[in-house]
């Protein structure tokens, strides 16, 4: 009976709270949700940062000054061209565009054309670029991969240090020690030797277009080397180990591993040079010969687009011939735009590929 009794009560009273035994899972907070400030006063964090606005503003304004800064660059270049077509108009209205294909260049009877300065200018820079290409990677690679520590310092310094030398200072020194050298020495044994080629023959006076193309080789020379040198050093140290590691020779592991991941930089470094040798005046002023003719010989004296400007406009009397140097400023102007539109496509060429592979 009292089993019975105790039943019911037992089902009709409530059940006992039993905790739960699953996990439960965690209440997922805002990212950039900050702890509540205790006690109800704001924390200084939420302060500052209610204080200090959006920022629209500010970006806004940034951006545009980026934006005008970049615009700049375009309205440089606009501005120098339009000057140079307008102060040329006289020998624009003249000539025409034959001026750059005419080898005419007589201040008495008005007669003008600019193709010996071109020929000369591209002459000239890129035998230098054939001469210090070579030279230049040679004491890059040396510089980063085989030279000794000691030496590294010093041999680095002294590159540079011809880079830090004034234009004329390596004109004077061709005049006195280049010179003589071409005329008694470099230009006879050229001619024994590669005059059969018909870019060795004539009179050698010891100035002309190869003497020319000497020093400026000697000018842009620290140029690609020292930005070839950061370039390779710029080259991670696990592409070479990984060459290594495969076997290679340490020229393979230069070739493969170095060269190939830093060419777009070199072709860079090529071109900074090119536009140094383009522009360069009186070192080539005082050993090319200043003479306007077209030769096929390396030994006859020439002239390039920016040494008549320096010899002839403070000389230039009338106003076409005034008129003519300042067109030739306008030739000099669009051989460095093509220049610079040659080296993009290289610099494409060489990047359209995937990037370098260690194979």
């Amino acid at each position: 009976m009292s089993s019975t009794r105790m039943t019911p009560e037992r089902e009709s009273s409530s059940p006992l709270p039993v905790p739960s035994l699953l996990p439960q899972p965690p209440v997922a907070s805002a990212p950039n949700a900050t702890p509540a400030p205790v006690g109800g006063a704001p924390s200084p964090i939420r302060d500052f940062l209610s204080k200090r606005g959006s920022g629209t503003f500010a970006d806004n304004s940034f951006a545009a000054v980026m934006l005008l800064c970049a615009c700049s660059i375009f309205a440089i270049v606009l501005f120098i061209f339009v000057i140079l077509v307008v102060h040329s108009r006289l020998s624009l209205i003249q000539f025409g565009w034959k001026f750059f294909t005419r080898q005419a260049w007589d201040p008495v009877s008005g007669d003008f054309g600019a193709l010996p300065f071109i020929y000369g200018t591209l002459a000239t820079s890129l035998l230098a670029l054939c001469m210090a290409v070579p030279l230049a990677l040679g004491v890059a690679i040396f510089l980063t991969e085989l030279c000794p520590r000691v030496l590294r310092a010093p041999i680095s310094f002294l590159t540079e240090l011809l880079a830090a030398i004034p234009s004329v200072v390596y004109g004077l020194w061709a005049v006195f020690v280049l010179v003589p050298l071409m005329r008694d020495l470099i230009g006879p044994f050229l001619y024994r030797i590669l005059g059969w080629t018909g870019f060795f023959e004539g009179t050698n006076f010891g100035v002309g277009l190869l003497t020319a193309s000497m020093i400026l080789a000697i000018m842009i020379l620290p140029i690609i080397s020292s930005l070839t040198r950061d370039i390779m050093n710029a080259v991670p140290n696990s592409q070479r180990e990984a060459v290594l590691a495969l076997g290679a020779t340490r020229w393979e592991m230069i070739r493969i591993g170095v060269l190939r991941n830093s060419r777009i930089g070199i072709v860079g470094a090529i071109m900074l040079g090119l536009g140094r040798a383009l522009g360069e005046t009186m070192a080539v002023t005082m050993v090319i010969g200043n003479h306007p003719d077209i030769s096929k010989s390396l030994f006859a004296p020439g002239y390039t687009l920016a040494s008549v400007i320096a010899n002839e406009f403070s000389e230039a009397t009338g106003d076409l011939y005034l008129s003519a140097l300042i067109e030739i400023g306008l030739a000099l102007f669009l051989v460095t735009i093509v220049v610079n539109a040659i080296a993009r496509l290289m610099v494409w060429a060489v990047t359209r590929n995937a990037p370098a592979r260690v194979n």
